[in-house]
C-alpha cells in the first residue's frame, strides 16, 4: 500500500516505537472534558478519526471515553503495538496504514478529526482540507500538544538546555523562537486553550519519552547513548528518589 510522502517519517518513528509506546505522557482528563465542552460533541459514541495515532496514547483515552476511533498512521510497527494494546484488553479500533494529507476513508464520516503531537507533520493545507472532507456537518477538528513547562521549574530548564546544546535538531522550550503548531491558522478556530497539569514518573520512563522525540531518532546511536546518560547522571543528583514531579502543559486548538 501506498502512504504518499510521510513514508520515511513513519520509519523514523518505528526506531524509537518501544520508547514512544511506554515513555510518552497521557493527556490529563481535564483536557478531554475541555474538548467536550468547546465542541459540543459528546465522546460517548462519537467516530473520531486518530490522525498520526502511533502507538494509540489518545486512542486508547478516546475508546476508554466511548467513542469509536478510526486510528490512522504511516508507520506500521507504530500500528502493530496499537492492535496489540487493543487486543490486550481495550476495544478494539479500526487501524488504518496511511498519510494523514489523503485519508482513505468516505466523505462524512466522523464527529472529531484529531491530531495528538501530530500535525505539524502534515502539508498545513491538504491536510485540514482531509479533515473537513471526512468530518460531518456539526463535527470539529482538534490538535493537542503535551509539552514540558519549562519555565515553571528550573531543573527542566537546564534539562532543556543541555539538550539545546548538545542536539542540532533539537526544538523546544529552550530555544527562543520555539511556539506551539500554527494550527490555529489552518482553519477557522472555535477556541484555544492551554491546560496545565503535573506529571508524576520515574527517571527512567522520562527518558524513554525523551528517546521517542525526532531529533533524538535522528541522531547516531551512541551518540543518543551518551545524552540520555548525561541526562541520567544529572537528574539523579537532583531527585535521588528516581521520581520527577514534571509541570506540563497541553495546548488545545478546536475548530470547524
Amino acid at each position: 500500500m501506498n502512504i504518499g510522502p510521510l513514508r520515511g517519517l513513519g520509519r523514523m518513528f518505528e526506531r524509537v516505537a518501544d520508547a514512544y509506546d511506554v515513555g510518552r505522557p497521557h493527556y490529563p482528563d481535564e483536557m478531554y472534558r475541555a474538548l467536550t465542552e468547546v465542541t459540543g460533541v459528546d465522546l460517548d459514541g462519537a467516530t473520531t478519526v486518530d490522525v498520526g495515532a502511533g502507538t494509540g496514547i489518545l486512542t486508547r483515552a478516546l475508546r476508554a471515553r466511548g467513542s469509536h476511533v478510526i486510528a490512522v498512521d504511516p508507520g506500521a510497527e507504530m500500528l502493530a503495538r496499537l492492535v496489540a494494546r487493543s487486543e490486550g484488553g481495550t476495544p478494539s479500533v479500526a487501524a488504518v496504514l496511511a498519510d494523514g494529507n489523503a485519508l482513505p476513508l468516505a466523505d462524512g464520516v466522523a464527529d472529531l478529526v484529531t491530531y495528538a503531537q501530530s500535525w505539524h507533520w502534515l502539508d498545513p493545507v491538504a491536510s485540514i482540507a482531509e479533515a473537513r472532507r471526512v468530518l460531518r456537518p456539526e463535527g470539529a477538528i482538534v490538535g493537542c500538544w503535551n509539552f514540558n513547562h519549562a519555565a515553571q521549574a528550573d531543573w527542566l530548564a537546564a534539562y532543556e538546555a543541555r539538550l539545546a546544546e548538545a542536539v542540532p535538531t533539537y526544538y523546544g522550550p529552550a530555544v527562543e523562537q520555539w511556539s506551539a503548531p500554527p494550527i490555529a491558522s489552518a482553519f477557522e478556530v472555535i477556541e484555544e486553550r492551554w491546560i496545565p497539569w503535573t506529571r508524576l514518573v520515574g527517571i527512567e520512563d522520562f527518558l524513554l519519552d525523551l528517546r521517542s522525540h525526532s531529533y533524538m531518532a535522528a541522531l547516531p546511536p551512541e551518540v543518543a547513548d551518551e545524552l540520555v546518560e548525561r541526562q541520567r547522571v544529572a537528574l539523579r543528583e537532583e531527585f535521588p528518589e528516581g521520581v520527577l514531579s514534571v509541570p506540563m502543559r497541553v495546548y488545545l486548538a478546536v475548530g470547524r
